[in-house]
């Protein structure tokens, strides 16, 4: 089953300013996924979508593939990452459509080597249609501020060595998404069908929303000194 890796990187950002495009430890932050992608095996074509000229020399140069720019009505700050995977597959795959398609968020550079090759085995190894990377949360949720409502039992915090493995929260971390391409093309969606989930480490579940994450990010990757490389 042929995999396409899409990786969606947009010009425009309001809490990162050129965010895809800024050096981030050495290189363009956008280069981080397209290498870490063209580094598995089974991924056979790494797609940049993006509306930005700039961003697209950048991935060409990294060795991506950027069959053309990216539409402006899908290059808005509210437009969903789905309409622009389906317009990919159907621009620029042509008749030769994958059976999977992979989406890596630029924003989540930090993969470990072998984390994207055991997605796609975890995948396979469910029978699944669709795929999302998860990591632990030991965190204790509280909502509506105005009146404090928790959802766990309060008044008997449990201990994290004391969680039974069926009650642990995972929180989606944006990483690693894979779905076969005939079920994205139906529903519209990323994850349909029977999902399945990979665990990838905390150090790996950063998402860079803000330029606090930014610095954050790009400390991790000088404290682990080249073990996120692909």
């Amino acid at each position: 089953m042929t995999i396409v890796a899409i990786i969606p990187a947009r010009g425009g950002s309001k809490g990162v300013p050129r965010k895809n495009s800024r050096n981030m430890n050495g290189k363009p932050l956008v280069a981080w996924s397209i290498e870490q992608a063209l580094a598995v095996p089974e991924v056979s074509r790494v797609i940049v979508s993006t509306d930005s000229e700039n961003i697209a020399e950048i991935a060409r140069q990294a060795g991506a593939e950027v069959p053309g720019l990216r539409p402006a009505h899908l290059a808005q700050d509210d437009t969903p990452t789905e309409p622009v995977l389906i317009h990919a597959i159907k621009t620029w795959c042509g008749d030769d459509i994958p059976g999977l398609v992979m989406l890596l968020q630029p924003t989540s550079p930090l993969r470990l080597p072998d984390s994207i090759g055991k997605a796609i085995e975890k995948l396979r190894r469910d029978e699944a249609q669709s795929l999302v990377s998860v990591c632990e949360s030991h965190a204790f949720f509280w909502r509506n501020i105005g009146q404090p409502e928790a959802l766990y039992d309060h008044r008997n915090r449990p201990r994290r060595q004391d969680i039974r493995p069926e009650d642990r929260w995972y929180r989606e971390n944006g990483s690693i998404y894979l779905t076969e391409t005939q079920t994205l093309l139906r529903e519209r969606n990323r994850l349909a069908g029977k999902v399945s989930a990979y665990v990838m480490q905390e150090c790996e579940s950063w998402e860079i929303d803000s330029e606090i994450d930014f610095l954050i990010v790009e400390e991790l990757m000088r404290r682990m000194n080249g073990d996120y490389r692909a």
